[in-house]
C-alpha cells in the first residue's frame, strides 16, 4: 500500500461525501506525512512556513475524520488509511469492473490523453441536454484541441469535419470557401452559385447524417468583445445552421477567447487544467525520477497546463537526465526558462497588446500582486490599478481579461496563472507603471482592512509592506508594520503586535529586520525595536530579545532629550499627556479610551504633537523595561525581573503611563510567588484581581496576557480555584481571538493545576495540546517550560523515562536560549 493509491482514493471519495477537494499544500503533506516527513521538512520542500503547514495539515485531519468517521491524526493517519484501504479494497473486489463505460470509450489510462474524465462527462451533460454547439474556452497549451479531437473521434458519428483556422488574421480562409470544400471533398456534393445555397445544402445533409464538426483556434477571427470581424462575418451564418437543434450534428469550437455572439445558441465550457494525478501518469509513463514536492510546485506554477506538461517532461529527459528534483532545483526561479513556455505565455499577451490595449495594461499591473499569502485578489484590488480608465468601463476592462482566459475568477475573486504572471510582471517592470502600480496596490491592501479580525485580515494588511519593499519605500514599508488598527482584542495595535499575537511571528520579523538599517525616521526606529525585542524574545532568542529593548531606552531618552532642548530653545513647557490616537504594541494599554483616560495630575499641553511624541517616547521606555522584566523571568533571573517591575511601576505610578504600573504590579506578584513571598504576592495578586474586576477587563479580554500572569501567580500560591476561573475566562479570549500564545500558556498552567490535583489524565491532555501550539508558533522559551512541566507530570506518574527525556528536553532548549539558571533549577529537580 503507498501514500499515491491513498490519495487516487481520496480524490474519489471527498468530493462525492463533502463537495470538497484536496488543496494541492494538503496532499503534499497527506504524502509527506505518510512518508515519515516532519511538518518543517514539509515547510521547507514546499516553500512555505512551518505553521502554515500545521494549519492546513489541522484542516486535513479534521476532514479525514469527517469522511472516514473516525479520529485521524497526523501519527495515526497512515495505520488507518492503510487499514481502511484494505476493507475497501476486499469490498470493491466483488464489483466487476470488466464492463464498458457508459460515459466515453477513450481510455483514461492512455498516454497522450490522461486526466479528462471529468471533462468528457461535462461534454456529455451539454450534449444530453441538446446542446449543438459547444465552444471549448481556455488559455493556449491546455489541451483543448486534444480533448476535442478525442472526444469527437469516440462518439460514432460517420463524418469528422475539420476546419483549422489559421493564426494570423489575414491568413483566415472564407467561411464559404470552407464550406464549399466540405461539400465537395467529404460529401462528393457541388457548391451553389451563392453562399446562401450552398448553405442550404449543407443544412439538409446535416439534417440526414450524423456529423461531427471540429472549429479550431477561433480567436483569430474574434474581435476585441468576442465578435467575428468583418471580413469574416459569413462565419456567423455557419455557426446559425450548425446550432440548428433540428441537426444530427455536434459542433466543438476551441478557442482562447470567448465567442459573444447574442444571436448564436452556443454553450461555452472552460476547460481546466490537468490535476496533479495526470501529471503524475504522464511523467512516470515517460521514466522520469519523480519527486512529489517538486511535481506538486511545478503542477501549481503551470496552473496544470497540458502543453507545459510535455514541455517539461522534455527538457527533464533531455537536459536532466529525467531528474524531476534537480530540473525544478535549477529552474524554479524562471518558470518561462524553456523557450517554448515563453512563447505559449507571450503569443497570447501579444494578441491582447494588439487587440485591446487597456485590458493589456491591466494584465500587466496585476502582475504586481504577489498571490502566495493572499492568492486572489478582490474586484476592488482590480479597480485601484484602473486608475486612468473611466470608471463605467472597469467592468469591461476586466472582461475583457475573463473572456481570453487571461485572468481566473472565482466568486468575484481574481488571480493569474503563475506563467501569465510572470510574463505580466516582467513587462510591468519595464514599463514606466512599476512605481504607481505598485503603490496603488500597497494603498489598496491598507485601505481594505480596517479592523483585524483573522488571520486572512492581518496577512491582507501585510501585503502593503512587500509592495513597497519592490519599489525600495522603506519608510512606508515600516509605516505598515507600524499601522494601528482595532483588534479582536478590543485594543487599537500596531499590525507588528497583532501578527505577533496571532503566532505570525517569522514573516514579521523578517519583515522588520529587512527594513530596519535604510529607515530615518527616528520615532518608527524606536518603535521597531521595541516590537523586534519582543519577537526575539518568543523565539527564545534573548539576548537579541534584550538588545533590541535597550536600544528603544536608549533612543527614546536621547529624542526625550532632543525635544527638552528644542522646547527649551523655543521657552516652552512640554507635559507628557496628548490628545491624539497613539499606536500600542503587544504590551500596550488597550484601547484608545483607556489611554485618553489615563490619571494624570498636570493640565494638558498647549503643543500637542510635541506632548503627544513625549507621552509616546516615555511610554515606550517604560514598555521597554516591563518587556526586559518578562524576558528575566523566563531566564530565571528573578531578583533582576524584581528590581525592573519596581522601576516601572516607580516611573509610572499615578502618570499617564499608569497602567504600565499596573502591569508591572501583576508581574511583580509572580516573581514574589516564585521566590517563596507569599505575603507579598497575595497582597499585590488580590489588588491587581480587583482592579482588573472594576475596570471590568475580566470580561473584554484586552488584559489578557497579565490575566495568564496573574493565573499562574494564583497556582504557584496554591489558590487553584482562583487561578482556574481566570484560566477559563482567558482561554475564551485567547480561542475566540486567536491569540495562539496565551492559549498555549494557559493550557500549561491548567495542566500543572491539574497534576497538583492528581487529575493526570487532564494534565497530559493539555500538555500535549500546549506544546503543539508553541511548537507550531515557534514559542521557544514558552515551549521549553511546558516540556519542563510535561516531565513533572511523568515524574508524579513515576514514569521515569518518560520524565527524564521530557526534563532533557527543557534543558536543551533552554540552553540553546542561554538561560544558565533555568538549566540549573531543571537539573537539580531531574536528579532529585
Amino acid at each position: 500500500m503507498d501514500a499515491e493509491a491513498a490519495l487516487a482514493w481520496l480524490d474519489t471519495i471527498i468530493p462525492a461525501q463533502t463537495g470538497e477537494r484536496l488543496s494541492d499544500l494538503q496532499k503534499v503533506i497527506l504524502v509527506q506525512v505518510w512518508l515519515g516527513r516532519k511538518y518543517l521538512d514539509i515547510a521547507h520542500a514546499y516553500g512555505c512556513t512551518e505553521g502554515h503547514v500545521k494549519d492546513v495539515g489541522s484542516q486535513l485531519w479534521k476532514l479525514l475524520s469527517r469522511v472516514l468517521r473516525e479520529k485521524i491524526t497526523k501519527s495515526n493517519c497512515r495505520a488507518t488509511l492503510e487499514r481502511v484501504l484494505r476493507k475497501t479494497a476486499a469490498i470493491s473486489g466483488l464489483i466487476d469492473y470488466s464492463k464498458p463505460s457508459q460515459v466515453s470509450a477513450i481510455k483514461p489510462e492512455d498516454s497522450n490523453f490522461l486526466g479528462r474524465e471529468d471533462a468528457i462527462a461535462h461534454l456529455n451533460t451539454l450534449v444530453n441536454q441538446g446542446s449543438k454547439v459547444i465552444v471549448i474556452q481556455g488559455e493556449g497549451g491546455l489541451g483543448k484541441t486534444t480533448l476535442a479531437q478525442q472526444y469527437l473521434q469516440n462518439q460514432g458519428f460517420e463524418l469528422v469535419l475539420e476546419l483549422l483556422m489559421a493564426k494570423e488574421t489575414h491568413n483566415i480562409t472564407s467561411a464559404q470557401r470552407v464550406v464549399e470544400e466540405w461539400l465537395k471533398q467529404d460529401f462528393g456534393e457541388e457548391p451553389g452559385v451563392e453562399f446562401g445555397v450552398t448553405l442550404g445544402r449543407l443544412k439538409r445533409l446535416l439534417h440526414q447524417r450524423r456529423i461531427g464538426v471540429l472549429i479550431d483556434n477561433l480567436e483569430p477571427a474574434l474581435d476585441q468583445q468576442g465578435k467575428l470581424i468583418p471580413p469574416h462575418r459569413n462565419y456567423l451564418e455557419l455557426l446559425r445552421i450548425l446550432a440548428d437543434v433540428r441537426v444530427q450534428s455536434l459542433t466543438l469550437i476551441t478557442s482562447r477567447d470567448r465567442l459573444c455572439e447574442p444571436e448564436l445558441n452556443v454553450h461555452h465550457y472552460r476547460l481546466p487544467g490537468l490535476d496533479q494525478s495526470a501529471w503524475l501518469k504522464f511523467f512516470r509513463n515517460r521514466g522520469l525520477t519523480i519527486d512529489l514536492p517538486s511535481l506538486q510546485k511545478i503542477h501549481r506554477t503551470y496552473g496544470g497546463n497540458a502543453k507545459a506538461m510535455g514541455i517539461l517532461g522534455g527538457a527533464m529527459q533531455a537536459d536532466f537526465g529525467g531528474d524531476m528534483a534537480l530540473y525544478w532545483q535549477q529552474n524554479h526561479g524562471d518558470p518561462l526558462a524553456a523557450t517554448d513556455l515563453k512563447n505559449l505565455a507571450v503569443s497570447q499577451i501579444n494578441r491582447l497588446q494588439s487587440l485591446d490595449p487597456q485590458a493589456y495594461r491591466l494584465l500587466c499591473r496585476l502582475g504586481c500582486y504577489l498571490y502566495q499569502d493572499i492568492p486572489t485578489i478582490p474586484a476592488q484590488g482590480i479597480f485601484c490599478l484602473l486608475w486612468d480608465v473611466p470608471l463605467a468601463e472597469h467592468r469591461q476592462v476586466i472582461a475583457s481579461l475573463q473572456n481570453r482566459s487571461l485572468v481566473e475568477c472565482v466568486q468575484g475573486e481574481y488571480w493569474l496563472h503563475p506563467v501569465i504572471q510572470a510574463e505580466a510582471i516582467a513587462r510591468l517592470r519595464m514599463s514606466d507603471e512599476w512605481k504607481i502600480t505598485n503603490h496603488k496596490a500597497a494603498e489598496f491592501w491598507t485601505a481594505s482592512v480596517t479592523q483585524i479580525a483573522t488571520f486572512k485580515d492581518a496577512l491582507q494588511a501585510l501585503e502593503s509592506y512587500y509592495h513597497y519593499i519592490e519599489i525600495n519605500e522603506f519608510e512606508l514599508a515600516g509605516k505598515v508594520i507600524l499601522k494601528s488598527r482595532n483588534n479582536q482584542w478590543q485594543q487599537f495595535l500596531p499590525l507588528g503586535s497583532t501578527l505577533y499575537r496571532m503566532g505570525l511571528i517569522q514573516p514579521i520579523l523578517t519583515a522588520i529586520n529587512h527594513i530596519l538599517t535604510h529607515i530615518d525616521d527616528e520615532q518608527n526606529i524606536i518603535e521597531l525595536y521595541n516590537i523586534l525585542g519582543d519577537l526575539y524574545w518568543i523565539t527564545g532568542d534573548i539576548n537579541q530579545a534584550l538588545t533590541c529593548q535597550e536600544k528603544t531606552i536608549n533612543l527614546a531618552k536621547q529624542a526625550l532629550k532632543s525635544l527638552v532642548h528644542q522646547s527649551e530653545n523655543k521657552h516652552e513647557t512640554l507635559h507628557p499627556q496628548g490628545d491624539g490616537v497613539f499606536r500600542h504594541r503587544e504590551q500596550g494599554i488597550g484601547d484608545r479610551e483607556e489611554f485618553t483616560n489615563a490619571p494624570c495630575p498636570m493640565p494638558k499641553m498647549k503643543f500637542p504633537v510635541a506632548a503627544n511624541k513625549v507621552y509616546y517616547l516615555r511610554m515606550l521606555e517604560v514598555d521597554s523595561l516591563l518587556s526586559i522584566g518578562l524576558y528575566k523571568i523566563d531566564l530565571w533571573e528573578l531578583e533582576a525581573a524584581f528590581e525592573l517591575f519596581q522601576q516601572v511601576i516607580y516611573l509610572a505610578q499615578n502618570t499617564a503611563h499608569h497602567r504600565w504600573a499596573e502591569k508591572a504590579s501583576v508581574c511583580l506578584a509572580l516573581v514574589n510567588s516564585s521566590l517563596g513571598l507569599c505575603d507579598a504576592a497575595h497582597e499585590l495578586a488580590n489588588i491587581a484581581y480587583e482592579n482588573l474586576k472594576n475596570e471590568k477587563l475580566l470580561k473584554n479580554g484586552s488584559f489578557a496576557y497579565f490575566m495568564q500572569i496573574l493565573g499562574q501567580t494564583y497556582v504557584n500560591l496554591g489558590d487553584f480555584s482562583k487561578a482556574h476561573q481566570m484560566f477559563h475566562q482567558v482561554l475564551t479570549f485567547a480561542e475566540a481571538s486567536h491569540y495562539m500564545q496565551v492559549k498555549a500558556k494557559t493550557l500549561n498552567s491548567l495542566a500543572e493545576i491539574y497534576r497538583q490535583q492528581a487529575d493526570y489524565q487532564l494534565a497530559l491532555a493539555h500538555h500535549t495540546e500546549a506544546i503543539e501550539l508553541l511548537d507550531k508558533i515557534g514559542a521557544k522559551c514558552d515551549l521549553a517550560a511546558a516540556y519542563f512541566q510535561l516531565g513533572l507530570t511523568y515524574k508524579n506518574l513515576s514514569k521515569i523515562d518518560e520524565s527524564q527525556m521530557y526534563f532533557h528536553q527543557a534543558i536543551q532548549l533552554f540552553t540553546e536560549i542561554k538561560a544558565p539558571k533555568q538549566v540549573a533549577k531543571i537539573s537539580l529537580i531531574a536528579s532529585s
